[in-house]
């Protein structure tokens, strides 16, 4: 299974941006899908997930209300819609795919495949 992320760029604060995530080589309408970030100096961060439905999605609670996350099975693409954006949304945003029918989790141990991430820079 492999997975490519695309759209992260430099933004101004209150901005948005929309980062899609291609999946290849797996059974894409079976696997819960997550998108976690890391900014330097901290530790890998879940920011949300989608279940292999589409029915269930679950956010961090400090993006909740700005980002969206959401699935087209027809096109294998996760997508992550962000909205009034903030310097401290500043990181590499990864998305990440769960194994066939695995719970939507905002553990990173539940997802068993990864993207190479992409640059997400919010100026203020």
């Amino acid at each position: 299974v492999q997975l490519q992320a695309s759209g992260g760029g430099l933004v101004q604060a209150g901005g948005s941006l929309r980062l899609p995530c291609v999946v290849s080589g797996g059974t894409f309408s079976r696997n819960a899908m997550g998108w976690f970030r890391q900014a330097p100096g901290k530790e890998r961060a879940f920011v949300a997930g989608i279940g292999w439905s589409g029915s269930s999605t679950l956010y961090a609670d400090s993006v909740k209300g700005r980002f969206t996350i959401s699935r087209d099975n027809a096109k294998n693409t996760v997508y992550l819609q962000m909205n009034s954006l903030k310097p401290e949304d500043t990181a590499v945003y990864y998305c990440a795919a769960g194994k066939t029918y695995s719970s939507l989790s905002s553990s990173p141990a539940v997802y068993a495949y990864w993207g190479q991430g992409t640059q997400v820079t919010v100026s203020s």
